[in-house]
């Protein structure tokens, strides 16, 4: 492939690019640094330099210290910052009376769009530190109102804020027949997908949005809209699909299901990530939760036996560099063993969960020492192709003649 003229100083320059990394995603280019997490292909996710199996007996309320503050919070630092965060969850009555007008039958994440807009409406300040945590204070309240009038359950809760975060969530959501393992399943899923380094699409489509100067509010809009893709956030459905379509829980039965799927062109899914080579910790964490909590449920065992028999199997195609699980080959399985029972909301949960951490990225980049604007609006470059020179009124030019 021939070398793209790129139009940076050689001394500056990282790599150089060529055409077959044109159109592929952005994949793999540096375009900016990150303060909150890191994904690296061993080690794989730390948030603030401290791997997430190190942080995964986190509260809610210190994981959102670390990604804000960039340190891990002392017991009165968490008091104090959980204090705030209960002072800033003032939501406009408008809010709910929006959310109850919405058609019943779109999807949790098209609510939660339309939710945000209405606290963005409601509420801006146009201060990104504001407004990062203001919306994150109120995020909990909105996710459990959106369960709750979507599925006729009543009227949105009150919060508890002499709960954790999670137990109020929990205490929101009003199920009575939730397992009593549910609240801190919640707090172990919002610890792990709270961040994943600067370029994943949704944190990225969140910071490109705010480099224009659109506020908080309406960047998160956009960011949630690209976690709403099923090759993003709703891949943990998918995984939930795929484990119930393989069905056994016995590994050779397991194993000549998946090659059938396989050999009959479908997909394996929770399985392979863009950075890791190793198997993500975070899916690691879920499966010994899952052991700890579940060990007769009939679907986690079915996860289990997969998480031994796809590797394998992936392995035999060269093509496929991480043929591990990941963060989403189990989630599904869990919030279901816990009670919630509907997998369209678990796309929901993934994006209340990461609405902390784009938040986080967004003041970053937006509030920088000795750059009065941040950094530059994002604007990369896109090479023209098949657009020969052409005039306005230009005739075709005539055919050759032939003898």
């Amino acid at each position: 492939m021939s070398e793209i003229e790129a139009e940076v100083p050689p001394s500056k320059a990282l790599f150089t690019i060529t055409e077959n990394m044109l159109d592929s995603g952005l994949r793999g280019f540096p375009v900016g640094t990150v303060r909150t997490s890191h994904v690296s292909p061993d080690l794989g996710l730390t948030y603030g330099g401290y791997p997430v199996e190190d942080l995964k007996d986190l509260s809610g309320e210190e994981a959102v210290y670390l990604l804000f503050h960039k340190t891990l919070p002392t017991k009165e630092q968490t008091a104090t910052f959980k204090a705030d965060l209960a002072k800033r969850c003032v939501i406009d009555p408008a809010v709910f009376a929006g959310l109850k007008a919405l058609p019943k039958k779109g999807h949790p994440m098209e609510w939660f769009l339309a939710a945000i807009n209405l606290l963005g409406m409601t509420a801006k300040t146009g201060d990104y530190r504001e407004d990062c945590l203001n919306i994150i204070a109120r995020i909990t309240s909105v996710t459990a109102a959106i369960y709750r009038i979507r599925e006729g359950s009543g009227e949105p809760i009150a919060p508890r804020h002499d709960l954790p975060l999670h137990e109020n969530f929990v205490h929101m959501l009003g199920l009575k027949s939730a397992h009593p393992v549910l609240p801190d399943l919640l707090r172990l899923f919002y610890v792990l997908h709270m961040d994943h380094g600067g370029g994943n699409l949704s944190t990225f489509v969140g910071k490109a949005i705010a480099s224009g100067k659109a506020d908080m509010y309406s960047s998160i809009v956009g960011a949630m809209a690209a976690l709403y893709g099923p090759r993003h956030g709703r891949a943990n459905q998918e995984c939930l699909e795929f484990v119930k379509l393989v069905g056994v829980a016995d590994p050779a039965a397991a194993e000549s299901k998946v090659r059938g799927i396989l050999k009959g062109g479908g997909l394996v899914f929770g399985f392979g990530h863009a950075v890791l080579r190793a198997e993500d910790p975070r899916a690691k964490i879920q499966y010994d939760f899952a052991k700890r909590h579940f060990p007769n449920d009939r679907l986690l065992a079915i996860a289990h036996t997969l998480r031994t028999v796809v590797p394998p199997i992936l392995k035999e195609n060269p093509k496929i560099a991480n043929p591990y699980p990941n963060v989403d080959a189990v989630s599904g399985s869990l919030m279901t063993a816990a009670g919630l029972l509907d997998p369209e909301y678990y796309t929901l949960l993934f994006g209340w969960s990461r609405v902390a951490g784009i938040a986080c990225q967004i003041v970053d980049e937006r509030i920088v020492k000795g750059k009065k604007d941040g950094f530059p609006i994002y604007r990369p470059k896109y090479l023209p192709v098949d657009q020969p020179a052409k005039r306005l009124g230009a005739q075709p030019a005539a055919p050759a003649r032939t003898a």
